[in-house]
């Protein structure tokens, strides 16, 4: 069986994770992709970040009607600051042996990845999907060989959907009383306003 790992901040959720996760999984073969929100992201600390718990239910919310995408509670629910390394672990245990993870992730988070706890251990578990995204480039493997031998031979390039929507961007128009329809889902639009969420502007950190 063939899985995709979306983790993120989900803060919040919106069409461009959904129109990634359904491309890995159709270009790949993805048995089905299952979304990780974070639940203390250590690289985002001293950031404001919306409750874990509000954050998962808006995945929950936006992916209710795909078949082939599920949602994990796992970051979540620890007590612990959220590192890559230990979900994986974690979500290798609960599947078995048998699963092939495949680790879906943006080409900035990838320049990140040598400052992970434990990237090449991560390498030895999964293969790495990664997206391009706009602003950042296009994907090279090469440059990241040596502080990560051999990432380029356990790495696969999605070339689309190149959406330039932003969690930051969301949150910025919910403060303006701009509109977000049709960057996110209609569940996930009516979760944020009837919990008033981002209209003060607190939660306005970095991309993801």
């Amino acid at each position: 069986m063939k899985v995709g790992v979306l983790g993120g901040t989900f803060d919040p959720i919106h069409i461009a994770h959904t129109a990634v996760a359904e491309e890995a999984r159709r270009e790949l073969e993805l048995d089905y992709i299952v979304f990780i929100p974070a639940g203390q992201p250590w690289m985002k600390e001293g950031q404001l970040v919306s409750p874990a718990s509000l954050r998962l239910e808006m995945v929950k919310k936006a992916i209710a009607k795909a078949p082939f995408f599920k949602v994990s509670s796992l970051e979540v629910e620890s007590s612990k600051p959220s590192y890559t390394i230990e979900t994986i672990l974690a979500l290798h245990r609960e599947l078995g042996e048998g699963v092939e993870l495949n680790l879906i992730l943006g080409a900035d988070a990838l320049a990140q990845m040598p400052q992970w706890k434990n990237p090449a251990q991560i390498l030895e578990i999964c293969t790495l999907v990664v997206v391009d995204r706009p602003g950042h480039g296009r994907t090279q493997g090469r440059n990241l060989d040596e502080p990560l031998p051999g990432m380029p031979g356990k790495m696969k390039v999605l070339r689309g959907p190149l959406l330039s929507i932003s969690g930051t961007e969301i949150r910025r128009r919910v403060a303006e009383g701009t509109s977000i329809r049709h960057l996110v889902s209609e569940k996930v639009e009516r979760f944020i306003v009837e919990n008033n969420l981002y209209v003060k502007g607190e939660n306005n950190g970095q991309d993801e």
